[in-house]
């Protein structure tokens, strides 16, 4: 079932099989391969997605509508995604349902603290927890009456989505290792990398991010992490 068929009737009440139907979600997200994942868990649900790379991209989308649900990730290229968060929990109108993401579960109890309503870990690739987490926060009027049965589908994204964002971190080193460049992409790989279970990459951003947070030199925990991303450009198959 493509995009055509599920959103040509935009204001059709939500159903069992699509509880989020005339839902529009805008994702606020950097990496392609989580944001595939997210797109193919909306169309499931019969969401429509927006999405943004970044808060300047978010905050553009906002200029001109108010999405039914926001899921901002907490880490972001130009900035905090808790940020963006703490701006909408205070704006009128605001978005009626806002969550954060991470790959990293420790952010939960800040981005709750911004202003989510939830907080979804990467990787997010089961339908009923994502169905379940934006229904649990809509307006009682948004609410889907009835009993609705839990589907236990899970998603897989196109690692053609991953390639891309190796893709992208090649493009950030090539331009600059500053700390704080090195800083995002250690907590972008890690967070692609461990949502598609590549564990050698997900360990070298790790140490990269560990050797940073001591103070100590970073220029070969770099120059791994590097190698590593150049590798999976090179093959047909992301890992």
């Amino acid at each position: 079932m493509d995009d055509s068929e599920l959103f040509a009737a935009a204001q059709r009440l939500p159903t069992t099989r699509r509880p989020l139907l005339g839902l529009t979600i805008l994702v606020v997200e950097d990496s392609r391969f989580a944001c595939e994942a997210l797109r193919l868990l909306c169309l499931r649900s019969g969401a429509r997605i927006r999405r943004a790379d970044c808060l300047k991209s978010a905050r553009r989308h906002l200029q001109v509508y108010r999405p039914s649900v926001l899921i901002a990730d907490v880490g972001l290229p130009d900035g905090s995604g808790l940020d963006l968060i703490r701006e909408l929990a205070e704006a009128s109108p605001r978005p009626g349902v806002i969550l954060a993401t991470s790959g990293d579960p420790a952010l939960e109890e800040a981005a709750l603290e911004a202003g989510a309503a939830g907080f979804l870990e990467k990787p997010i690739t089961s339908l009923a927890a994502f169905q379940q987490k934006i229904l649990a926060n809509l307006p009682a009027d948004r609410q889907l009456s009835g009993p609705r049965a839990m589907d236990d589908e899970t998603v897989e994204p196109d690692f053609l989505a991953y390639r891309d964002d190796m893709a992208h971190a090649a493009d950030v080193l090539s331009m600059s290792q500053e700390e704080k460049t090195l800083a995002y992409l250690a907590q972008f790989l890690g967070g692609v990398a461990r949502s598609a279970g590549d564990g050698p990459l997900a360990a070298a951003a790790d140490r990269l991010d560990s050797a940073r947070l001591k103070g100590e030199p970073l220029t070969q925990d770099a120059a791994t992490l590097a190698g590593l991303v150049q590798e999976r450009l090179e093959r047909r198959a992301a890992i």
